[in-house]
C-alpha cells in the first residue's frame, strides 16, 4: 500500500471510539535506521485551535494500528500521548 494511499482515511481507536482527523492531516515519524514508520502525530481535534494557531497531536504508534479498512485505519491504543 503506498502512503498516498491512506490520505483520505479517518483514523479510529477501537478502545474509546475517538475520532481522529485522517493521515492526510497528520505528521509521519520514520525510525532514521530503518526508514520505517514508528509513530503517526494526528491533530488532537481539527476544530479546535488556540488563539496562537498551535495545534496538540496525540502520538499513535504504528504498531497500535488493527487494520486498514476501505475509509478508515482502526488502531487499538493504550494510552494516547500528546506531543
Amino acid at each position: 500500500m503506498r502512503l498516498s494511499d491512506l490520505g483520505e482515511k479517518e483514523i479510529i481507536d477501537i478502545r474509546d471510539g475517538s475520532r481522529y482527523s485522517d493521515l492526510y492531516d497528520a505528521e509521519l515519524i520514520f525510525d532514521q535506521r530503518t526508514g520505517k514508520i514508528k509513530v503517526i502525530l494526528v491533530p488532537e481535534n481539527r476544530s479546535r485551535l488556540s488563539f496562537t494557531g498551535v495545534v496538540d497531536y496525540v502520538q499513535i504508534p504504528w504498531n497500535s494500528i488493527k487494520k486498514f479498512g476501505e475509509d478508515i485505519i482502526i488502531v487499538e491504543t493504550e494510552n494516547n500521548s500528546f506531543y
